[in-house]
């Protein structure tokens, strides 16, 4: 497949529906959104675009456990939905992740798929007298250590995403009075979203600012990240993109920093986090 990029909203990273819009073309087959920080792309405008050029929509709800679109849980919207359990999310189970399923015609190749091509679930089932090679595959299962230690995170969700909640609403508040005076820009999470708390970032007037903040943090012993390059500047990219110019995603690229979240953070942490981010723009 080739993949055509569209650009980000103007005042959040996630895709633009009208982008999206204009890029199809009788070749295209699918729409991938990603629910960046887990904040809900405009589904409702996606899917009706979807629908009316019968377009598969895939989520990417990496960011997103948690998370939901007018009451309705990210990666479930679209046909297929993808979650990540990596160390850097709200639960985790090291590496891995979890494909969500939402057209039935597709979940036998789905379980083939992750068991190494084989029929091997079908063959449980007692489907099969005997399983076999049937199409293209990996080791996509978790061992089942690694599911005990994220079903005992799921156990504790809610516990965990209180924590979380409380850690972006005491960022967000003590980093308002930047805001107000021009520093910095918050990411606004929309009224039909709800905020799971994945990350906290800020972003920075310029690229040259956002590398002096950077710095100047990590002096202080915090360690700030500014994410990665937009997907269409990626090496891998580089001969095979369209060259259509994507100024908002390149804004974000240049401009966004992401603040230390993790469950284990604290109060304290976040006050003294925020205590020398002021610093750096008092100092200017």
């Amino acid at each position: 497949a080739k993949l055509v990029f569209a650009d980000s909203l103007s005042d959040l990273p996630n895709i633009d529906p009208a982008e999206i819009e204009r890029l199809i073309t009788s070749k295209t087959r699918a729409i991938v959104v990603v629910h960046y920080g887990g904040i809900a792309c405009m589904m409702d405008e996606i899917m009706d675009i979807a629908r009316a050029n019968n377009l598969f929509v895939i989520e990417d709800a990496a960011q997103a456990i948690d998370s939901y679109y007018k009451g309705k849980p990210l990666g479930s919207i679209g046909q297929l939905g993808a979650f990540s359990f990596h160390e850097t999310k709200n639960v985790i189970s090291g590496e891995g992740g979890m494909i969500t399923v939402n057209k039935e015609e597709l979940i036998r190749r789905a379980e083939i798929i992750r068991e190494k091509g084989t029929n091997r679930a079908a063959f449980f089932r007692g489907d099969v007298d005997k399983y076999n090679w049937v199409d293209i595959g990996s080791s996509f299962l978790p061992s089942e250590i690694t599911a005990a230690f994220l079903f005992a995170q799921l156990e504790n969700l809610d516990t965990i995403q209180k924590q979380r909640i409380k850690l972006w609403k005491t960022y967000h508040s003590l980093l308002t009075g930047l805001e107000e005076k021009g520093y910095i820009k918050l990411l606004k999470i929309p009224g039909f979203a709800t905020n799971n708390a994945h990350l906290f970032c800020v972003l920075c007037r310029s690229l040259k600012e956002r590398t002096a903040l950077a710095q100047y943090l990590k002096k202080a012993g915090v360690l700030s990240v500014f994410h990665y390059l937009s997907l269409h500047k990626s090496p891998y990219y580089s001969g095979k993109y369209s060259g259509n110019e994507l100024p908002n995603s390149d804004m974000y690229s240049d401009r966004l920093l992401r603040l230390p979240m993790f469950y284990e953070l604290t109060a304290d942490d976040v006050e003294y986090i925020t205590c020398k981010i002021n610093d750096f723009y008092h100092k200017l």
